[in-house]
């Protein structure tokens, strides 16, 4: 039975390592996959999903106010095993709706993996309308430098210090953004634990 599935973090956790990972095993089945990844996230080269530790693959791409339903309905003219979408985040509510319509109307499973919230704690508007539609959601972990698990992400400026305000979308990685447990997110946003 076809799902639309949730595969939420925070930055460096491996999104897209376990993304590309499985749409491997799909392929080493026999069985063909369908990656699309968000237009202006280009940090890996265009039309490409890139994990930190070097593994990569061609993509298509979502732009914003696409209408996805068409764009995997047309894919689906040739047998496709599993939709999987990097940048999950970065979908309007509508997208997601649409994505929510293709496993319902065309029967075909997507998995979409993406960050929760932003460096201030705020869901993103994909993010937002997954948690509320997703058949199944699945948190793909990393730790802070405590030890803890990181569920929250600061962004930094070229000197290392935190940002507090700004756009919510900034492309960046390891450069940018810092994951870390809630605790250590607060001292960095400037909320100081009474016990610090």
């Amino acid at each position: 039975m076809a799902k639309l599935y949730f595969n939420y973090s925070t930055m460096n956790a491996g999104k897209s390592t376990v993304l590309l990972q499985a749409s491997h095993n799909y392929i080493e089945r026999g069985m063909n996959t369908f990656l699309i990844t968000a237009q202006f996230d280009n940090r890996a080269g265009d039309a490409t999903i890139a994990s930190r530790i070097g593994i990569g693959s061609a993509a298509d791409t979502f732009a914003a106010g696409e209408d996805l339903f068409a764009k995997i309905e047309r894919r689906l003219a040739k047998p496709c095993a599993c939709v999987f979408i990097d940048e999950a985040q970065f979908l309007e509510e509508e997208q997601v709706w649409q994505l929510a319509r293709a496993v319902d109307d065309l029967k075909v499973p997507i998995m979409c993996f993406g960050l929760r919230v932003d460096f201030q704690g705020q869901l993103f508007p994909g993010s937002a309308a997954l948690l509320a539609l997703a058949d199944e959601m699945r948190e793909v972990r990393t730790i802070c430098h405590c030890g803890k698990k990181a569920t929250m992400v600061i962004r930094q400026d070229e000197n290392g210090k935190t940002l507090r305000d700004g756009d919510q979308v900034q492309i960046g990685g390891n450069e940018t953004y810092v994951s870390l447990c809630r605790r250590h997110w607060r001292e960095e946003m400037g909320d100081r634990p009474r016990d610090a």
